[in-house]
């Protein structure tokens, strides 16, 4: 059931909107019967529908004999009771069904506890309508219903959980940043990007990781994954695979993931996968730039890789391509699946790694054991030698630690040719 507000191009986006609705039930296991269309000025507080658009879709689900209505926007707790009570059967908004579809995906426990969190989140404030088969006991003045006692003692125990599950989550961010900490000195890439964008066939093919999964379908991928990448040229990045993100995104999946996508908060450069091949990748791009903005990663260097080259016309590909170079050059165009397709971004990888990191030879006093295991800590050594009384460290290194360095009595001096 798709509800769009009346504006210009209103018709054509519900039909790209309910087209994905349809990929996400598909995910989720069900089959889709039929759907419905209404152009709104305003949802109706109570039903979100009218009344004639309420009669017409419980005849549709009647007719197709269907077992399930969702609708594409977020509907509030009293219109999904409202509506289930006009039509007769169960309704879901977009929100449950992605929260539904994470809870299949989940494989490890640090994403079994996140869509948990979530899942309760919207969870609590629903809690009436699901409680709707004890209506008929009514409370007195000064006597409860059991409705209402049950009501009260879910919410309690939902409330613990949450607590329990915010404090476990921080646990893992904590953990998380012991990690990272200790992956300080390597070069991070981390992959954003709209879900199904294809950002986990590209970490397996720059890897050669088999064991990296790929399926496709929308949220194949749920928990980060991070592979090393070989850049040539004794270059190397550590390159993470992210949750993709979808349009109408719950914010409380958004909020549970939040330690999750730390990793693109501690990245280098986030490399924000675009479908090529998809009709409606700016506003892909458009969506993935808000949730980006929302955990507060926008201002990260970012390259934009449109992929999926390979399943477009060559001349609607010179045109994307054309409009792309004056708009925004830095871009690169891959495929995974044809020879040489992911070149383009080996390069651009390299590339940003020689601009923040760049070969840098250090000379310094043998004996500064403290400056060498800082070197080793903040850098990436290459080699190392000595030359007379001076020992030379050829190492990748950023601006913050070659200032320290110098303040600290070594010489140091970009090479100009990469070894």
């Amino acid at each position: 059931m798709g509800a769009p507000l009346k504006r210009p191009g209103a018709r054509r986006t519900s039909d790209d909107h309910l087209r994905e609705l349809s990929e996400l039930a598909d995910t989720a296991g069900a089959a889709v019967v039929g759907e419905v269309t209404q152009q709104v000025d305003r949802p109706n507080p109570g039903t979100y529908l009218g009344k004639g658009k309420i009669d017409e879709l419980r005849d549709r689900a009647s007719q197709t004999e269907a077992s399930l209505v969702i609708f594409d926007d977020e509907l509030s707790p009293s219109q999904g009771k409202n509506i289930e009570d006009a039509i007769g059967i169960r309704v879901m908004d977009r929100a449950e069904l992605i929260l539904d579809i994470f809870a299949t995906r989940a494989r490890t426990s640090e994403a079994k506890m996140q869509v948990e969190l979530a899942q309760l989140e919207y969870m609590l404030p629903r809690l009436t309508r699901m409680w709707s088969h004890l209506e008929k006991f009514r409370g007195g003045i000064g006597v409860r219903g059991p409705g209402e006692t049950q009501l009260e003692t879910d919410r309690r125990l939902i409330n613990s959980r949450i607590n329990v599950l915010r404090e476990r989550l921080h646990d893992v961010q904590r953990g998380r940043a012991v990690q990272r900490q200790s992956r300080q000195s390597e070069f991070k890439a981390s992959l954003v990007g709209y879900t199904n964008a294809g950002k986990s066939s590209i970490l397996r093919a720059l890897s050669g990781a088999e064991e990296v999964f790929v399926e496709n379908r929308l949220f194949a991928t749920l928990d980060p994954l991070t592979r090393d990448v070989d850049l040539g040229e004794h270059a190397h990045a550590l390159v993470t695979d992210t949750v993709g993100f979808i349009r109408k995104l719950p914010h409380h999946l958004v909020a549970s993931f939040r330690a999750t996508l730390e990793e693109t908060r501690d990245a280098d450069l986030l490399l924000h996968v675009v479908d090529a091949s998809a009709p409606t990748w700016e506003e892909q791009r458009i969506v993935v730039d808000q949730v980006l903005d929302e955990i507060g990663v926008s201002d990260r260097p970012k390259l934009l890789v449109f992929n999926k080259i390979d399943l477009m016309e060559q001349e609607q590909l010179l045109a994307l391509q054309e409009r792309i170079a004056a708009l925004l050059p830095s871009s690169v165009f891959v495929s995974t699946v044809t020879d040489g397709g992911l070149e383009p971004l080996r390069r651009a990888l390299a590339t940003a790694l020689r601009v923040r990191r760049p070969l840098t030879e250090i000379r310094m006093s043998p004996a500064d054991g403290r400056l060498l295991a800082e070197i080793h800590r903040g850098g990436e050594v290459v080699g190392q030698r000595m030359d007379g009384d001076r020992l030379v460290v050829d190492a990748r290194v950023d601006q913050a630690l070659a200032g320290r360095l110098r303040h600290a009595g070594a010489e140091v001096s970009e090479l100009k040719t990469v070894r």
